[in-house]
């Protein structure tokens, strides 16, 4: 894509409003569901390494707080949406908007294989210490998001 196309985006109504009268309401939204989001997977993942929750079955935390995650995760999936549509062609050449895409995307992989592959034998150490490569899905995980939240802060101060 050009950024033309990026520019004409930015033009846009939605857009204009967003950048001119809504953007400190729906970034203040982002970061309060980005801080969810981040908070809740840090509590699994942590789960998942040992370090926390120790006597609670992996699936028992993870049931009570993934609900939590995926509906914050669609926030800031609007959010950032919006966000973006009222600076499109800024953040078009922006790297560290760039980097913070790919790091969503891999922790994304990372949660798809983990639950794809690892999961599959929750019932087997459900209860006791996840397998290595629970363990190394939870660290991977917890690096992922560092990142993305890094980056995303970033984005403001390069724009």
């Amino acid at each position: 894509m050009s950024v033309e196309f990026f520019e004409w985006l930015q033009g846009t109504p939605l857009a204009v409003s967003i950048a001119e009268e809504w953007f400190p309401l729906v970034e203040s939204l982002h970061v309060i569901t980005m801080a969810i989001v981040a908070g809740t997977i840090f509590i699994v993942d942590t789960r998942l390494i040992g370090l926390t929750s120790t006597r609670l079955p992996f699936s028992y935390v993870s049931d009570r707080l993934l609900p939590w995650t995926w509906g914050a995760f669609a926030g800031s999936v609007v959010t950032g949406t919006l966000l973006f549509l009222g600076n499109a062609a800024s953040y078009y050449d922006n790297t560290p908007f760039r980097v913070k895409m790919v790091l969503l995307v891999l922790a994304g992989l990372n949660m798809l294989f983990f639950q794809i592959v690892t999961f599959r034998s929750v019932f087997a150490w459900d209860p006791d210490r996840p397998p290595v490569a629970a363990r190394l899905a939870g660290m991977i995980s917890i690096g992922l998001w560092c990142g993305v939240i890094g980056f995303g802060r970033w984005i403001g101060f390069t724009g």
